[in-house]
């Protein structure tokens, strides 16, 4: 049976890459986006042009009040397009970034990033838990930055480094249904996060690339793969674990 995977923030940036690398090994996809029902229609026409099902819903990841009701929509869609009660693969990637010193970080910048990272990605699986198949897989993103630091990043980290733990208890208490669930955690990449800063300020993307052994920053082609890999069986025994996805960054 063709595996489904639920991608949220799929319509741009790394969670766009791996919905693509999904489908291009086979399987189905179910993408959300925020605001942009343009850029997630696009990519589902990108999914099915390459053979495989994919489907967009709109989900605000922040708003877990809004999640029992999504769990509504998704139940629908899968019914509806894939003739499934179930999906197979949860990767929790929708999310944003906010750059400011300690000094300066407000309390609302600090609400935000814990409501969709923390909360969200707790909350958001709790919700769908029912839907996840036994045997299935889930896949929490994170970030290098919660292993080597940059000043700015210090509120983004800790709700990062907060999902990280999460990750090895979701392991624990999922694995009697056959549910692994690790962390990727992403270096430096040049998408449109924080306004593109990596992508689109030469200095900033030095100072990343200057701090990876590899000589630059990562592009999405970089993460997508890995993670479509990790859905596979090839990985089925890979569990509870952080898998940093850097090219070397701050080592």
């Amino acid at each position: 049976m063709t595996k489904i995977t639920l991608v949220t923030g799929g319509s741009r940036g790394l969670g766009r890459n791996t919905a693509l690398n999904v489908a291009r090994s086979g399987g189905d996809v179910i993408i959300t986006y925020h605001s942009r029902a343009d850029a997630a229609e696009a990519v589902v026409a990108e999914i099915t042009a390459l053979g495989r099902k994919a489907v967009s819903l709109p989900l605000d990841a922040g708003d877990a009040s809004s999640f029992t009701g999504f769990a509504v929509q998704l139940r629908a869609a899968l019914q509806a397009t894939f003739d499934r009660d179930s999906f197979d693969h949860l990767v929790n990637n929708a999310g944003h970034g906010d750059y400011a010193p300690i000094a300066e970080t407000t309390e609302a910048q600090f609400d935000a990033l814990v409501n969709v990272h923390f909360k969200g990605v707790f909350f958001l699986t709790q919700a769908l838990l029912p839907l996840i198949a036994d045997g299935g897989r889930i896949v929490n993103l994170s970030s290098g930055l919660t292993r080597v630091s940059a000043p700015g990043w210090a509120a983004y980290a800790a709700v990062k480094g907060a999902v990280e733990v999460l990750t090895v208890y979701m392991a624990r208490e999922l694995g009697a249904r056959g549910i692994a669930v690790n962390t990727v955690a992403p270096g430096a990449i040049e998408t449109d996060f924080v306004g593109g800063a990596v992508r689109d300020t030469p200095a900033f993307n030095a100072f990343f690339a200057d701090m990876t052994a590899l000589g630059r920053v990562g592009v999405p082609e970089d993460i997508g793969p890995m993670i479509a890999s990790l859905l596979s069986e090839s990985n089925r025994w890979v569990n509870a674990q952080r898998i940093e996805v850097s090219g070397g960054q701050g080592i």
